[in-house]
């Protein structure tokens, strides 16, 4: 079709651009911004770690981690809770796990101890903290799997990142329990093991399916466990992380049972499913049937007439 400069009306273009630009100007509902504001939160903890890792008080940056741990747990379920999720706090909330439970705990091991190991210390730290974006990067990607079965919800694909970070942290909270300080190439062992269970495809419990309504019942009870799990945190912290992280690793095989016989239990259901039923009754031909009568001449295909 020939271009008509008649028909060009400049107004248009005017209107196009308006409308765009109001669009992307719109106000924001300030439930869009909490979710956001706790994760940034998080991630000035993490970095504040860093810089007390670098000043020698580690209590206080271990500190800082566990902050950033719990701010983490919250930030998603305030976002779903007020409905305040968005494309922006997702890249957000990736940004701070890979500051906070990858970047920083490796640093910490390496200011506290991996630095006696020179280059071979350095890169313990490295794979630690390249294995918790790989980690996430993966989860990212996983998301939208339209092939992932409905049992997969309750289970991480490896160890998550907050959890790698906290349990790779362990060596030095035996330190704080007076306990003797472990050799500098176990914690550097240690250190890509718990790097390799984040990039693993070890199922592990995710507690995402957990119901998030409490019976009435249960409300007192709730509440004396969590006063008593922040009484314990505070009083005794390195006792309560130390059994923490050993526990959790305990549970790690469990994980895996778990997801295998749903697993089992999945395929099983799908050879039934994909098997033909048999019928009931064998169908036999009656005994009293008239046999078949021969074909007459008048019976006879017609290209044989």
């Amino acid at each position: 079709m020939p271009y008509d400069p008649k028909s060009y009306d400049p107004k248009s273009d005017d209107l196009k651009s308006a409308d765009l630009k109001r669009r992307r100007f719109r106000p924001i509902p300030l439930r869009m911004l909490v979710p956001n504001v706790i994760t940034l939160l998080a991630i000035c903890a993490g970095l504040t770690a860093i810089r007390l890792s670098t000043e020698g008080r580690l209590e206080l940056a271990l500190a800082a981690i566990v902050f950033a741990a719990l701010l983490d747990g919250i930030d998603g379920r305030v976002a779903r809770a007020i409905k305040g999720q968005s494309r922006f706090g997702a890249e957000l909330d990736s940004l701070a796990d890979f500051v906070n439970f990858g970047v920083t705990p490796g640093l910490i091991l390496y200011f506290w101890q991996l630095h006696e190991l020179n280059n071979v210390g350095w890169i313990a730290a490295m794979i630690f903290a390249i294995s918790g974006g790989l980690r996430l990067a993966r989860f990212n990607a996983s998301i939208d799997d339209p092939n992932r079965p409905a049992y997969a919800a309750a289970f991480f694909t490896g160890v998550p990142a907050p959890a790698g970070a906290l349990l790779v942290l362990l060596p030095i909270y035996l330190s704080f329990l007076d306990l003797p300080k472990l050799p500098t190439v176990l914690v550097a062992l240690y250190t890509l093991l718990i790097a390799f269970l984040m990039v693993s495809r070890l199922p592990v419990f995710s507690g995402k399916t957990m119901s998030t309504r409490v019976p009435p019942e249960m409300v007192l009870p709730v509440f004396v466990l969590v006063i008593l799990c922040i009484a314990l945190l505070i009083g005794y912290p390195w006792h309560l992380l130390s059994a923490g992280a050993v526990i959790y690793l305990l549970t790690l095989p469990a994980g895996w049972m778990s997801y295998r016989r749903h697993e089992r239990t999945a395929e099983a259901a799908a050879a039934r499913a994909a098997t033909p039923a048999a019928p009931s009754v064998a169908q036999k031909p009656a005994a009293f049937d008239p046999p078949p009568a021969a074909p007459g001449p008048d019976d006879r295909p017609p290209r044989l007439n």
